[in-house]
């Protein structure tokens, strides 16, 4: 069993810890994040989106906790100074090329799906550099071609927090996605360019009008690397019927969040939640999208997670789930790994 994860947030967990040695952290393990390299080792982990987010300004300590209420309805966060997000980006891609850098070539930061594809077939992982929120991203576009320079394939126009390109979609249950207004001008010419420079674009935090402005501007197939069914769980981060219709036209891609939050039907956020929840999602998704469009995108060290699966280490607890349940390996395998690396082969050129 391989497995090929959508996203994490492992960067910013390391980001958070600025007097520890990040890479020695990383590689000897430790109890703060769901990811590091021997929990890869137990796992099978062939490579993933390794996510960028640049935090609030002002912190939210009791953020997950408010969203294990009945209802919750956050507005949305403060915009982020563009500095400041260049900075904490810089910093953040710094950690990450500290930890290749000691990785014994066992790491590699790969620009295609090409290169994905090879790091599979040698048993290395591959990482595909994202950035959560283009916060970091001028008006000008000068910081895109830096970032891209240093890597970067993959880009969420917004986490749920608006910026000069979009708007975020609010957290809020039970909610509709379709909250607040589309791309602006300068959203408009980001995905463009994306287009232009073969970056993927991230639908996931988009509101739903944020959403059709990508799909009708980008000639991309449409990825959403962590969301999930609204129809399971009625929550403004999830994708509406008629948005996996979309993407599903496009010959897109869909991540399975394991943010249990978007999983369960109450929409909250706590880790005493079943591995059924998941299952519930991944079977409305495989209706609209096939079982050649829909992956998963965890969110481990950016979300509370089922219990059954608090780690990366044990992800094959998943996999033996999808099996009970009747699912074929065939079918798992290509929801574990094999779509993702598909997608990216035919997509990340």
């Amino acid at each position: 069993m391989k497995y090929f994860d959508g996203h994490n947030d492992v960067l910013l967990k390391f980001y958070f810890e600025k007097n520890k040695d990040t890479a020695k952290e990383f590689f000897n393990g430790n109890d703060f994040c769901h990811i590091d390299f021997p929990k890869i080792l137990k796992s099978n982990f062939c490579g993933g989106f390794f996510a960028i987010f640049v935090p609030n300004e002002e912190p939210d300590d009791d953020f997950f906790k408010r969203m294990v209420n009945e209802k919750y309805d956050f507005p949305l966060p403060n915009k982020i100074d563009q500095t400041y997000a260049e900075n904490a980006t810089n910093k953040m891609i710094s950690i990450l090329n500290n930890i290749i850098s000691q990785s014994d070539n066992k790491i590699k930061l790969c620009t295609s799906g090409k290169e994905v594809n090879k790091c599979i077939l040698d048993n290395k992982i591959a990482i595909i550099l994202h950035i959560e929120g283009a916060e970091a991203i001028d008006k000008d576009f000068k910081n895109l071609y830096e970032l891209y320079n240093k890597g970067l394939r993959s880009i969420g126009l917004v986490w749920s927090r608006n910026n000069i390109f979009a708007h975020g979609v609010p957290f809020s249950y039970p909610s509709s996605p379709d909250r607040g207004e589309g791309l602006t001008d300068l959203g408009k010419d980001l995905v463009k360019i994306c287009d232009e420079k073969n970056i993927l674009i991230d639908l996931s935090h988009l509101n739903q009008k944020g959403f059709y402005d990508v799909a009708k501007i980008s000639k991309q197939p449409l990825m959403a690397t962590h969301s999930n069914a609204h129809f399971i769980t009625n929550h403004s981060r999830n994708l509406t019927d008629e948005q996996l219709t979309t993407i599903k036209d496009s010959q897109g891609i869909v991540g399975i969040n394991f943010a249990t939050a978007f999983l369960r039907r109450d929409g909250r956020m706590i880790p005493e939640t079943s591995l059924d929840a998941i299952v519930d999602h991944c079977d409305h998704l495989l209706k609209f999208l096939g079982e050649d469009h829909v992956a998963i995108g965890s969110d481990y060290d950016g979300a509370v997670v089922p219990n059954e699966i608090s780690n990366l280490s044990k992800i094959e607890n998943l996999y033996k789930y999808f099996i009970e349940k009747g699912y074929s390996n065939t079918l798992t395998e290509k929801i574990f790994y094999k779509n993702w690396n598909n997608y990216l082969q035919k997509n990340l050129i």
